[in-house]
């Protein structure tokens, strides 16, 4: 199996951090625009999309800030996503950070896939 590159990307977002929180680190918020439908037990959360679900731990949280996890399929390797929130102390623009990995051959797509992911977020929040 190919090694995970790592990759971060940037969105500038127009709401604030504690609403953005709730669509970052709740199943019913990211239901909203991160999978079709998203549940969670305790600190696994899963996530369905058109049918298919994958599952992932919560492995860290500041409330906030960030929300990092780890795919339950990828928890013998080093890879994991987050998803954190940076406020420019001069400008005080929000920005969503995003860090994932992916094979080498396949980070175009997922940061496609970010793309309208946090396009889709924005959409719901109203600042798109």
């Amino acid at each position: 199996m190919e090694d995970k590159i790592k990759y971060e990307m940037e969105f500038v977002i127009h709401a604030s951090p504690s609403l953005l929180y709730q669509y970052i680190s709740t199943p019913s918020g990211l239901s909203e625009w991160f999978a079709d439908n998203v549940n969670s037990r305790g600190e696994v959360f899963k996530f369905i999309w058109d049918g298919s679900e994958e599952q992932a731990k919560l492995i860290t949280k500041k409330s906030g800030e960030r929300v990092k996890f780890k795919w339950l399929v990828d928890e013998d390797d080093p890879y994991y996503f987050e998803i954190r929130i940076q406020v420019d102390e001069i400008t005080k623009d929000v920005s969503v950070m995003i860090t994932d990995f992916a094979e080498e051959d396949e980070v175009d797509e997922a940061k496609m896939l970010w793309t309208n992911q946090i396009s889709d977020l924005k959409q719901v929040l109203g600042s798109a």
